[in-house]
């Protein structure tokens, strides 16, 4: 959630920590703050607010070291205010740390040290881990990283840590437990970070920490150990990402760049897994074919966006594959008793691989016998290692908090995924796969059609972008779009949204419909009676007044007598229109939000990779 980067090594270290951490300004935060080894002490500069506030700090009050730590917080514990910004400080100002987590035991922790005559200053739970330091050192710890790895043992919870010690001038110490923490490795120069953009301009190659190990950074290289101190060998992994990938390309925000990145990330994800005789190739799942013909039941399990991908995978797949399959959300799955065993395939999704609850569903999954499928956009995640197979999404960086390549990607995987395991079960011909294909192939081409259109899509925005509510209504493949379209909206414009699934109106929704309450509809052109039962849908909803803005296949006039507005797409495919129709809507988010005046990218409250629970 929050940001983490550090710095050892034989240059200045506060440039490349502002750097990084503006690198990391996506993830979202309200404070910031670095600590700096300057040979005599340790120097603390945080302030709450962006980091331009910081930088003035910086220029007031400016210091000078070659190892150093940053931060960007989200506040959990405590209100965002300077004393509770990270870096934290042990009793004697010796000692000082950064976290991403939380530690569950910081409670009982402080109110030991505390007994102890340690005062803390902050409401954070953060605080503790220099003080804990600080105990075992004065309880007689041999050197400064064995009373490190006693105080982590006694902490419970997850944490990603940057470390200094005003007595060890020339190391950087990096922990990590549930939540991301990687070390890059440069000329001379040793980095830590919480993800990979915020050092892929000055590392040749990355150490991805596991749970459980901490790193000692020397200005002569790195060393890795586990909490008892046993030496391990880490895999160094190449950094295939380019410093532009994380910049804006001349769009005014990172989200509207990754909306227009969307035809691109699919037609590559098309070219890599179509086979020379256009049949879909999926070898990264590392799996017989006489499993998935055997196989009875798939588990889906996802948060957030990812989770309306896997709505729309649960029904693709049963579909075209013959399977039972359900989706369930990552922090619910684990508190509801799941029946599954090792003829279970448990289907993970993620952008981040990262994502807490998701990956605590995993390891329960894999504890039960399930065999792991991971889809997922990041290399090197805990996710991927924690795998059986992985289709990855390939993506690139997705800097905007709001996801929207990502989840088109995600979706285009599903469909990968279902027609080769229904071609591969026989529950769908050759012909059928080839047809599928030939639409498949279309998807890009409609999405620029979509975008093309984006003035039409401005003016709805910003015709309907100033009332306190409004209502998403889908039907099938689509239901799990309009909820991502009303999550888009709530996420980036901060009007209240809810999505439904059409059907479910008169049970409830249909009590908010007025003459000032927009509906978005998604009623695209089916080969069956869904579409027709959306009209109707619609029709009540303009029989009680409500704003219609309809989401509809090109050339439909029908919908002309019943919408106010009109975003038009392209006729695609129904098993795979959501991947166009949802373009619609993340633009129509896109610009209610920018009529409110929201910071777009970096939406309040929110992080991009959620990594506590």
């Amino acid at each position: 959630m929050c940001g983490i980067v550090g710095y050892m090594g034989r240059s200045d270290s506060v440039s490349f920590l502002m750097e990084g951490l503006k690198r990391l300004e996506y993830r979202g935060y309200d404070s910031a703050g670095l600590a700096v080894h300057t040979g005599d002490a340790l120097a603390v500069r945080k302030c709450v607010g962006r980091l331009a506030e910081l930088e003035n700090r910086l220029s007031e009050q400016p210091v000078q070291g070659r190892s150093g730590i940053g931060h960007t917080r989200w506040a959990t514990h405590g209100e965002p205010s300077e004393i509770n910004s990270h870096p934290h400080l042990d009793s004697s100002g010796r000692i000082a740390v950064v976290h991403n987590g939380i530690i569950e035991n910081y409670q009982e922790l402080r109110d030991t040290l505390e007994k102890q005559d340690h005062v803390f200053r902050s409401h954070t739970d953060t605080e503790v881990i220099p003080h804990l330091i600080e105990q075992e050192r004065t309880d007689g710890a041999a050197s400064f990283r064995d009373a490190l790895l006693a105080a982590l043992r006694k902490a419970r919870g997850a944490y990603a840590l940057g470390i200094l010690s005003q007595d060890e001038p020339g190391i950087l110490y990096a922990a990590r437990l549930g939540s991301p923490l990687i070390i890059g490795l440069g000329e001379n120069e040793y980095f830590i970070a919480s993800d990979v953009p915020a050092v892929m301009n000055r590392v040749h190659g990355v150490i991805y920490l596991d749970d459980g190990e901490v790193a000692e950074l020397k200005p002569d290289g790195v060393t890795v150990f586990k909490l008892d101190g046993t030496p391990t060998t880490p895999e160094i992994k190449t950094v295939d990402l380019q410093p532009e990938a994380a910049e804006r390309a001349g769009f005014e925000t990172f989200m509207l760049k990754e909306i227009h990145e969307q035809p691109r990330v699919l037609r590559a994800l098309l070219e890599k897994h179509l086979d020379h005789a256009n049949r879909i190739a999926l070898p990264e799942i590392h799996a017989e074919p006489d499993y998935f013909r055997n196989l009875h039941r798939v588990m889906i399990v996802s948060c957030g966006t990812a989770y309306h991908a896997g709505m729309y995978g649960r029904l693709l797949l049963e579909n075209l594959t013959g399977l039972a399959v359900e989706a369930d959300l990552g922090s619910e799955f684990r508190y509801r008793s799941p029946k599954i065993d090792q003829n279970t395939l448990f289907i993970a999704v993620s952008q981040s691989g990262e994502t807490a609850d998701t990956l605590a569903s995993v390891r329960l999954a894999r504890d039960m016998g399930c065999r792991i499928l991971a889809i997922c956009n990041v290399p090197g995640s805990t996710l991927v290692r924690e795998s059986d197979g992985v289709i990855f999404t390939d993506c690139g960086p997705e800097i905007g908090v709001a996801s929207t390549k990502a989840y088109t990607a995600q979706l285009l995987v599903f469909a990968l995924f279902s027609i080769w395991a229904g071609r591969l079960r026989n529950e769908i011909s050759s012909d059928m796969e080839q047809d599928f294909v030939r639409a498949l192939k279309r998807i890009p081409d409609a999405i620029h059609y979509v975008l093309e259109r984006d003035r039409v899509i401005r003016d709805i925005a910003d015709k309907h972008h100033d009332g306190p509510s409004a209502l998403y209504i889908g039907r099938r493949y689509n239901y799990p779009t309009a909820l991502e379209g009303a999550l888009k909206n709530k996420e980036i414009s901060y009007q209240h949204a809810e999505g439904y699934a059409a059907g479910e109106m008169k049970h409830g929704p249909i009590a908010l419909i007025n003459e000032y309450l927009p509906v978005v509809c998604i009623c695209t052109r089916t080969a069956d009676a869904v579409y027709e039962k959306m009209m109707s849908n619609m029709k009540e909803v303009e029989a009680r007044h409500g704003r219609i803005i309809a989401v509809a296949t090109d050339g439909d006039e029908a919908v002309l007598k019943l919408a106010e507005d009109i975003i038009y797409v392209p006729d695609t495919r129904e098993e795979l229109s959501p991947i166009v129709n949802v373009v619609a809507l993340q633009l129509l988010a896109y610009y209610a939000a920018q009529a409110r005046g929201t910071d777009i990218d970096k939406p309040r409250n929110l992080a991009k990779s959620v990594t506590v629970e």
